[in-house]
């Protein structure tokens, strides 16, 4: 006898979005307070008002939860921030620059060492959770340097390297120095690394460098 065709499947019901911004602010507020290893996705759920099954339907892991957070974190800085035109790179940067309250300082401050610390025993936890925070940082980056080249300000180089250098040295001021990230001191990484470093290439062309043992002949 033929088989008889299968049922057809329900659709699944839409993922409501609507409570993803309070679970992942939870998770880094909880996260802040107690570091990864104590975070749970139970303790997250009530911070939230919600319950456990609405966090793992959207994040199947707590490393899945912290990831998503830490990454909301730098997404929502770098929307902060928006894309400002001053017509240099330098008043591009500066004008990135989001002024910040002690209290808001200190949450990032929290966070990224509770991330590093993490690495201590789950690295690929923690590097997850730093490229996380970074990417949407070193995407804006590469965007004003991206458009200061278009314009001429400077020759081609190699932007997605100094795209990351201002956002990589951020973090590692808050997760290691456990310091706040200044106006001044991003101003110090402008003016003294990154300038430098695009002006450096007048030629429009890499400068040449000694081979060092090892390297490829």
């Amino acid at each position: 006898m033929p088989a008889s065709p299968d049922p057809p499947r329900r659709a699944g019901r839409r993922l409501d979005r609507s409570r993803d911004a309070a679970i992942l602010t939870a998770t880094l507020e909880i996260l802040a307070e107690v570091g990864y290893e104590a975070t749970t996705v139970d303790a997250v759920a009530a911070r939230a008002h919600t319950v456990r099954a609405t966090v793992y339907r959207r994040w199947p892991t707590k490393a899945d939860l912290v990831v998503a957070a830490v990454g909301q974190l730098g997404a929502t800085d770098t929307v902060t921030a928006g894309t400002p035109d001053t017509g240099t790179l330098r008043g591009d940067l500066l004008a990135s620059i989001i002024p910040m309250t002690a209290d808001e300082q200190q949450l990032r401050i929290d966070v990224m060492t509770a991330v590093a610390d993490a690495g201590r025993t789950e690295p690929k936890i923690a590097a997850l959770s730093v490229n996380a925070g970074l990417d949407p940082w070193v995407q804006a980056s590469k965007s004003l340097f991206r458009r200061a080249i278009d314009r001429g300000e400077f020759p081609p180089g190699d932007i997605d390297t100094l795209a990351s250098v201002i956002p990589t040295m951020c973090v590692y001021r808050i997760a290691v120095d456990r310091l706040p990230v200044t106006r001044a001191f991003v101003i110090t990484l402008v003016d003294d690394v990154v300038l430098p470093a695009l002006r450096g290439r007048s030629d429009g062309h890499p400068h040449s460098h000694p081979s060092l043992p090892g390297d490829p002949s």
